[in-house]
């Protein structure tokens, strides 16, 4: 009898309730945020932009050839991100997959916070409600940014505000226009956020991010390639000082207490078997404290799938230390850069101050714009080794055939596919 029982019973429908602990997302972007709320989204964005970086960084590095992961824990880290044998980047795997859902991840926090913001019922001044969203649509730009370095010529999705209804993929020069108008929105809401924010930034005060905003501008007018004058101008508005502290910047934070992450970019010396490539290794001039503080000799080589190396990539001093997102040595770089071709002086004395910092001589050969553009791209290679610029520099100059194929066969990949799911 108890089956029929069973069967003879009316069907249950549950009605969908929401958290009864706490706001759930939909709640917070539709009004429901407290001050507190804000504070812990616009930290928590923060905190999901080292999620994966790890992911984005080896991609990028690897690619560039600045250093080889010869662990062995996957093949397709000396195969696939090299072109063994002309293999493409797979569209599905993790290597394009995980960078990409990363860069969406923060764009998405970044509409949460800036949803929420808007639609507070709390009650803001509107230095804070400026603070809180020129804030999330700095790093909203940042992640945007980040990911169409790898689309390149494939564009990518810039409008994400409704995950739901999604734009159409921009080409990478209309990309690049639309993340320099999300930055200069944000500029304009960092300069009405009053001279504090209303939460904690590891990323600094309230001048700082908006200095920081301004370098981001300086790093999309130097994609584009013809905008020297606005990267002038973007550069004054930063932090930038050629004789100043070369590590001074902005940084992803890491750390071993609770809530928090360790760098998961640091190796272990004479352990992990992260290379640094041997021509970059051959190209090092004596004395230069770029590549003695980011390498390490090793008493034998580290080999795996046909590669060797005996120089360990080693950037970082132990598990918690800061990672660059950007750094006046990059700026002063940038600054180099943008006066090739205007004012070839003022490019040769920012190079030296690079240089002098790294303890060597100034630079004395040809000051024509091409040998001051090969100069600059060997500074910038050994002042940001494996921050995850050199493929990118090499791309926009179109020298990408410059860098080494490492085994017959292998190439150098021009860009990262589109995932499967977005086509």
């Amino acid at each position: 009898m108890l089956p029929a029982l069973f069967l003879g019973m009316p069907a249950c429908e549950l009605d969908e309730i929401e958290n009864p602990n706490a706001p759930d997302q939909t709640a917070l972007e539709n009004g429901g945020a407290t001050l507190n709320d804000l504070r812990l989204l616009a930290v928590g964005l923060e905190s999901v932009m080292r999620v994966d970086i790890e992911q984005h960084m080896w991609t990028l590095n690897i690619v560039g050839r600045e250093y080889w992961d010869l662990r062995a824990t996957d093949p397709r880290y000396t195969g696939e991100l090299l072109g063994r044998n002309g293999s493409p980047l797979d569209n599905n795997g993790f290597l394009t997959t995980r960078a990409y859902a990363r860069h969406y991840r923060i764009a998405r926090n970044a509409w949460v916070v800036i949803h929420a913001t808007e639609n507070t019922a709390a009650a803001l001044t509107p230095e804070q409600r400026n603070g809180f969203i020129g804030h999330a649509r700095t790093l909203l730009a940042f992640a945007l940014l980040q990911e169409v370095n790898r689309q390149y010529e494939n564009g990518i999705r810039v409008d994400v505000e409704d995950p739901d209804n999604r734009g159409a993929f921009q080409s990478y020069p209309d990309a690049l226009r639309a993340i320099g108008d999300i930055l200069d929105a944000a500029n304009t809401e960092l300069a009405g956020a009053g001279a504090g924010f209303a939460f904690n930034s590891s990323l600094g005060d309230v001048a700082r991010v908006k200095q920081f905003n301004r370098a981001l501008a300086a790093r999309v007018a130097m994609y584009k390639g013809n905008d020297k004058a606005n990267m002038r101008t973007f550069l004054q508005q930063t932090w930038m000082d050629p004789d100043g502290d070369m590590n001074d910047g902005v940084y992803h934070i890491f750390g071993a207490g609770g809530n928090n992450i360790l760098n998961p970019l640091f190796v272990v010396p004479n352990q992990t078997k992260f290379v640094a490539h041997p021509d970059f290794v051959a190209d090092a001039e004596p004395g230069d404290t770029r590549f003695s503080s980011k390498t390490t000799q090793l008493a034998a080589p580290f080999s795996s799938d046909d590669l060797s190396g005996d120089v360990q990539a080693t950037l970082f001093a132990s598990n918690t230390s800061p990672f660059p997102i950007i750094r006046n040595e990059e700026l002063v770089l940038m600054w180099a850069e943008a006066n090739i071709g205007s004012d070839n002086d003022a490019a040769v004395t920012a190079i030296n101050k690079v240089r002098a910092a790294a303890g060597l001589d100034g630079y004395s050969g040809p000051t024509d714009d091409a040998s001051l553009v090969t100069q600059l791209l060997h500074e910038r290679r050994y002042s940001l080794f494996g921050e995850g610029h050199r493929w990118i520099d090499m791309r926009r100059y179109d020298r990408l055939n410059e860098i080494p194929a490492d085994r017959p066969g292998d190439v150098v990949h021009v860009q990262f596919p589109r995932p499967v799911l977005e086509q």
